[in-house]
């Protein structure tokens, strides 16, 4: 494990050699925080949404309006997390030539607050927000253009809706996401995302 100012810290899950701007395909999973099954319940084998499980549902489904060059693929709103196929195609964009053409720009939520996932739903318009600089100090350029201002997008406005129902509601800090390299990986992982809530007492995530 890492330290910074003498504090021991967590390495980034994020790869260090590719650019999450790219074109490509990914596969991301974003939990509740503790885990907590805020978005209802499995009920014989089908999710069954709650209130705040249909606010997660419309925000996801609401991306590409808000992150034009986005296309979502297969996903499932999970009792305590979130699995999805996330795809970025930017029209000329770079891809690795891997992705088979599953290749989109992205832009803050415009009708959302911009803050950061867990803080107060009144927080500043502009905190946790990165610059759009024509030149910006991050090697892979401009980071409101990649998977983690969508995701981050995406927690903010789900966040912002939760907690009017419950102020309680928080996600975790990360999430975990996977480049999906070739169309053998892309359709284990669609049909993972199908049967998620069959094979829901099996999962990984579970917690009652």
């Amino acid at each position: 494990m890492d330290k910074f100012n003498n504090k021991y810290r967590i390495p980034s899950a994020r790869a260090p050699f590719w650019d999450y701007g790219w074109n490509a395909a990914y596969f991301v999973t974003i939990c509740t925080q503790n885990r907590e099954c805020w978005f209802g319940d499995v009920v014989d084998g089908e999710m069954v949404l709650n209130d705040i499980g249909k606010i997660a549902n419309d925000c996801w489904l609401e991306i590409p309006k808000h992150f034009p060059f986005v296309k979502l693929e297969n996903y499932v709103i999970m009792p305590n997390h979130v699995h999805g196929i996330v795809v970025i195609d930017k029209p000329g964009g770079r891809n690795d030539g891997r992705n088979d053409g599953r290749n989109v720009e992205t832009q803050n939520f415009a009708s959302l607050p911009n803050a950061s996932p867990n803080a107060s739903p009144n927080a500043s318009p502009n905190a946790d927000i990165p610059s759009e600089s024509d030149n910006p100090k991050n090697k892979f350029g401009p980071q409101s253009k990649n998977l983690a201002s969508i995701i981050r997008g995406f927690k903010i406005g789900v966040t912002k809706n939760a907690r009017q129902i419950n102020p309680d509601f928080a996600w975790q800090s990360r999430y975990h996401d996977h480049i999906i390299r070739n169309d053998t990986s892309y359709q284990t992982i669609s049909e993972y995302i199908i049967n998620n809530p069959m094979k829901w007492q099996q999962d990984k995530f579970y917690k009652v």
